[in-house]
């Protein structure tokens, strides 16, 4: 656990405190949302499946929530890049987080595993 939280805690802010504020978003979405550090990033569990994660996009510097299963999804404002299966939604750091549209997301990809779309 440590380490998960040393990853938090190392980030630069405004990152910090958008990273800090998405994991409490993510994990009051659900008891069974569990968080652990996977790859050298946060990944969010559902049931043991891994459903989301947070990382900052390599060329434009901008933190985002990684849909493992947002192939699914057809939301304009996840974006695909060259992954064949999971999306990201970016978000700006000058801006406020869109908490209906980040509880909306994480709750849609919460459902695919609920209602067994993708097997737990």
């Amino acid at each position: 656990m440590k380490q998960l939280d040393d990853f938090y805690l190392n980030q630069k802010e405004p990152i910090k405190g958008i990273f800090l504020a998405l994991k409490e978003i993510i994990l009051k979405q659900d008891l069974d949302i569990t968080n652990t550090l996977k790859y050298g990033m946060p990944f969010f569990s559902y049931k043991g499946k891994m459903f989301c994660y947070l990382w900052i996009h390599k060329k434009i510097k901008q933190p985002y929530i990684g849909i493992v299963e947002g192939k699914y999804f057809d939301e304009p404002f996840l974006i695909q890049e060259n992954r064949s299966r999971m999306k990201i939604m970016m978000f700006d750091v000058n801006e406020d987080l869109p908490l209906n549209q980040i509880e909306a997301i994480i709750q849609k990809a919460l459902n695919l595993y609920k209602t067994g779309i993708v097997k737990i």
